[in-house]
């Protein structure tokens, strides 16, 4: 599942502004930058220490400082302890400087957070929706509304949020596709009663989107530029990095999976209306109840997606030898693998981060049956890991996001 509105990157000099590279206020403001990330990279710091990371003398890692300080974006927080000669001054980047705000939507309910602009979460909220009733614009403004309560703040105070979703909203239309189970979000004036109704700047993206910002950010995927992101929960699909950057597609699609025909379901027919079949039958999390009934398993009374997450945990979990929970991890592994093959032999991905509820319930025992299923179908090898960002990924994703333009703007002391 790939889509959503681009977060275009920012041009290296904003139009309007006449700062050439090389003059005295760009070199200062890049040194700002790198200084600023330094301290959010390691936690305050010292004059001596910033100015050694950043190569600059005792004077300039002064002024930088003083800087900084008279814009309100570091702070004296204490001094350093336990070395011989007098204690240090420390440093650390103002936490108060911006928040910004994430909402993580399901049809069941949506997460909502803010975070400072150190990345620390300030505030969370949870608003059932299953029960319908208030449209896609309350439930919004209430789950922000209750996550900025939650931080002390105010609506003003937020300098932008970000809106996962399951499918994406078409560029070219502003409707949301590939997600009919999300009542009330297909409006196409949708987007623009959004923006009417808050303050910030607002930014949607893919739920799957987001998780692989949180593994490329903070997970798994650091250091990586070329990698896919298999997402198994209510529904199953991927995210695409290439080159360091999501691939959306062009109306939002690219990484929609669960339509991928494979060996063993119908074609999908009807795809507009989510017609049954393909890998979403083969593989995703309602094919594995139906498999465990098949072996003759109890299968919980739950619904489908957290029956197979619960099912998968008791067979990754099992020390016993159980040859009948064996099959259950090697039948979902082999049902898995046979759409990554399809992924692999397109992408050729350095690597495949494993991800969602049910995904990760299978644990290390699903992910070595996949890598080993897929070396037998794939030509190339790609690399398989269970996600590093285990807790509300979407939700982190979703942060980050809006902490990476954030902190272009706030920390942009050139103008």
């Amino acid at each position: 599942m790939s889509g959503a509105t681009p977060n275009t990157p920012a041009a290296p000099n904003t139009p309007g502004t006449s700062h050439t590279p090389g003059t005295p206020r760009v070199l200062r403001a890049m040194n700002d930058r790198a200084a600023l990330d330094l301290l959010l990279a390691h936690g305050p710091l010292s004059r001596t220490r910033i100015g050694k990371l950043t190569g600059l003398s005792k004077p300039t890692a002064s002024q930088l400082l003083s800087r900084l300080e008279a814009a309100g974006l570091v702070e004296q927080t204490g001094t350093s302890e336990g070395r011989p000669g007098p204690n240090a001054q420390l440093y650390a980047v103002n936490s108060r400087a911006a928040h910004v705000a994430a909402l993580d939507v399901t049809p069941e309910r949506i997460l909502a957070a803010v975070a400072d602009i150190t990345g620390a979460t300030a505030g969370e909220f949870e608003l059932p929706t299953g029960r319908g009733g208030e449209g896609a614009v309350r439930q919004v403004l209430t789950a922000l509304d209750g996550a900025v309560k939650d931080a002390g703040l105010t609506r003003s105070e937020v300098h932008r949020v970000v809106i996962g979703t399951p499918g994406a909203f078409d560029p070219n239309t502003g409707r949301l596709r590939y997600a009919s189970h999300l009542p009330g979000w297909h409006s196409a004036a949708l987007l623009d009663e959004l923006a009417a109704a808050l303050p910030m700047p607002v930014e949607y993206e893919n739920d799957v989107n987001l998780a692989a910002i949180a593994e490329q950010r903070l997970g798994a995927a650091r250091d990586h530029q070329n990698f896919v992101l298999l997402w198994s929960q209510e529904g199953i699909g991927a995210a695409l990095v290439i080159g360091g950057r999501l691939h959306r597609g062009w109306t939002g699609g690219a990484g929609e999976l669960g339509f991928l025909p494979v060996p063993g379901t119908p074609l999908v027919r009807g795809v507009a209306r989510q017609g049954s079949g393909g890998y979403q039958e083969l593989a995703g999390a309602q094919a594995v109840p139906r498999l465990a009934r098949e072996l003759g398993l109890d299968v919980p009374d739950e619904p489908y997606a957290r029956a197979a997450a619960t099912l998968l945990a008791r067979a990754a979990a099992d020390e016993d030898g159980d040859p009948v929970l064996a099959e259950l991890i090697t039948g979902t592994g082999r049902r898995l693998a046979t759409g990554l093959a399809s992924v692999a032999a397109v992408l050729d991905p350095e690597l495949i981060v494993l991800s969602g509820d049910v995904i990760a319930a299978g644990g290390e025992p699903l992910r070595a049956v996949i890598q080993a299923e897929l070396a037998e179908l794939a030509a190339t090898r790609p690399r398989l890991v269970l996600g590093g960002v285990p807790h509300r990924p979407v939700l982190r994703g979703a942060l980050e996001s809006a902490l990476a333009d954030t902190r272009d703007e706030v920390f942009d002391t050139s103008r």
